[in-house]
């Protein structure tokens, strides 16, 4: 098989399903049909297929088929960890400087070439729902009914061809309604015609709403805190120390986690997340409200009550935190299967490239933390599974270093189409075989642009191998923050909570000056412009 998936080879479906088992007849009336899951925010961490002790109390039974029948990448990462960008990758096969998308908000470079026109040019049906999230619109889709901006949990609006440009809101959960309208593509396609489906959840973005029928999900479990939760960044450069994203300090009682009955009678005209808490409850039914607050009014009141302080006060707020993400992660995992049973009732999981995946991770309270964005494991690795039984031997499991960069391509070459050459990934397809070619990438290039900005995470890239990661911060400061150039190196075998920089040691100067070597040359080869 890989000699059949050589760059620069195009292969038509009819072969790719003959190679593996299937006949030339057989594959020639079923090319492959590709579906793309991607949750927002959705940490490997929260999926028990990966085996993390939050996982095990929260189990993912539809994800964990999913990677039962086919391939659990433990080595998976993106590019800029953040969402926008990370669709952005997605769409171009691009990294953020190459298609514009550096940052949240406007950026994307919507003359280049998306992926999804590659696949209607080649007779395929395309149709995405749920988050879209970049300023342009969706482009190379049959099909689409995205959410505004980054979506509502609770009656959201979504714009689709027939709206005439506007968002009309829907009744519901955003996580079920997306589902509701992958469903009602598949139905709507034509059979004799092979298709590409992206579905996008909100879910489990900030600021964690669960499902009404979900809100009193894990209340009486306990949820083991990480090791590095009181992390000291004792040996980190000063980004590690000036970013606002500590569950401790910067995750909010009110719009976080719900603690309603602190809610000033006045809201002051910049409290902006107490402004959006009060919109999100407001957008609810009165169905949905009621459910709500029987829900969370007496265990607020509860809170409101112990009048905690210090370490109970954090590690509380920590609990919160995780009951609520989990709730969310609940009825993805429900919503997920529910997509599943549709395929298998019309008889399309046998033909069907199934792949789940995030746009970025999340930190589960490590180093104390929420959110993103840096380059420390949590946020840069992703979950990711792909099912094809008619390539992927179900159980498998790759350490191959893989990127969001290789989606396009992948997707792409599963339709027959070669590859463009301005598309930076690789198909992931050698992979599937359940070992890795012997020229498959090394080294993987990040780089994260958005500071000044929400959380004041500083601008960094970076380079990882297999195990050694070393990272680079710059740039000028914002507000009380200086410039910083400063590096950070870590040694993940005999680190992975990454919390001993050896960037200076001299036991590490050689993999130091390899992996500035290597660093050097992405930004040469990449014509990276700031660093």
């Amino acid at each position: 098989m890989k000699n059949i998936f050589k760059p620069g080879v195009i292969l038509a479906p009819a072969l790719l399903m003959a190679s593996c088992g299937g006949s030339q007849k057989e594959a020639e009336q079923k090319p492959l049909n590709i579906i793309h899951i991607m949750t927002d925010d959705h940490s490997y961490q929260t999926i028990s297929a990966y085996g993390h002790p939050i996982s095990k109390l929260a189990p993912t039974p539809n994800l964990d088929r999913l990677a039962a029948e086919g391939m659990l990448f433990r080595k998976a990462f993106v590019e800029n960890s953040l969402s926008t960008p990370s669709r952005a990758c997605l769409m171009t096969g691009l990294y953020s400087h190459q298609n514009g998308q550096r940052q949240l908000g406007k950026g994307i470079d919507s003359t280049k070439v998306f992926f999804s026109e590659l696949l209607q040019q080649r007779g395929y049906q395309t149709g995405v729902v749920g988050k879209w999230h970049m300023q342009c619109e969706p482009k190379g889709f049959d099909y689409y009914h995205v959410l505004w901006d980054q979506g509502d949990y609770y009656n959201p609006e979504f714009k689709s061809r027939e709206s005439n440009g506007e968002y009309i809101k829907e009744e519901g959960y955003a996580t079920a309604l997306t589902t509701d309208h992958a469903i009602e593509f598949l139905e709507e396609r034509n059979p004799d015609k092979p298709f590409c489906l992206l579905v996008h959840h909100k879910a489990p973005h900030r600021n964690w709403m669960p499902e009404t029928k979900y809100l009193d999900l894990y209340e009486d479990v306990e949820f083991p805190l990480p090791e590095t939760f009181y992390d000291d960044y004792n040996t980190r450069c000063e980004a590690a120390h000036t970013q606002e994203m500590r569950i401790d300090d910067d995750m909010t009682l009110i719009y976080d986690l719900k603690v309603d009955e602190l809610k000033p009678k006045t809201v002051r005209e910049n409290d902006w997340l107490t402004r959006s808490w009060n919109q999100s409850l407001e957008r609810m039914t009165p169905a949905q409200y009621e459910a709500w607050m029987a829900a969370y009014k007496p265990k607020n009141e509860k809170f409101i009550a112990q009048n905690l302080k210090g370490k109970e006060l954090v590690e509380w707020k920590y609990q919160r935190y995780l009951k609520d993400y989990l709730r969310c992660i609940k009825t993805i995992d429900d919503e997920v299967g529910r997509l599943i049973a549709y395929l298998e009732k019309e008889g399309l999981m046998d033909n069907t490239v199934i792949v789940y995946t995030s746009d970025q991770g999340f930190y589960m309270g490590e180093h104390g933390w929420f959110d993103k964005r840096f380059m420390y494991e949590e946020s840069f690795r992703t979950p990711l599974i792909i099912r094809y039984p008619g390539m992927i031997k179900a159980g498998s499991v790759c350490d191959a270093l893989v990127q969001n960069l290789d989606y396009a391509p992948t997707y792409l070459t599963l339709a027959g189409i070669e590859k463009p050459e301005f598309m930076e990934g690789n198909s992931l397809i050698p992979l599937f075989s359940g070992s890795t070619p012997s020229d498959w990438r090394e080294y993987l290039y990040y780089h994260y642009y958005d500071y000044p900005a929400v959380h004041q995470v500083r601008r960094h890239d970076g380079v990882r191998d297999n195990r050694y990661k070393l990272i680079h911060f710059y740039g000028e400061g914002h507000h009380n923050d200086a410039a910083i150039n400063c590096n950070e190196l870590y040694d993940l075998q005999n680190d992975p909570n990454e919390v001993n920089n050896l960037y200076g040691n001299p036991a590490y100067a050689e993999v130091t000056q390899r992996l500035q070597k290597r660093l050097d040359k992405f930004r040469t080869d990449l014509n990276v412009d700031e660093y």
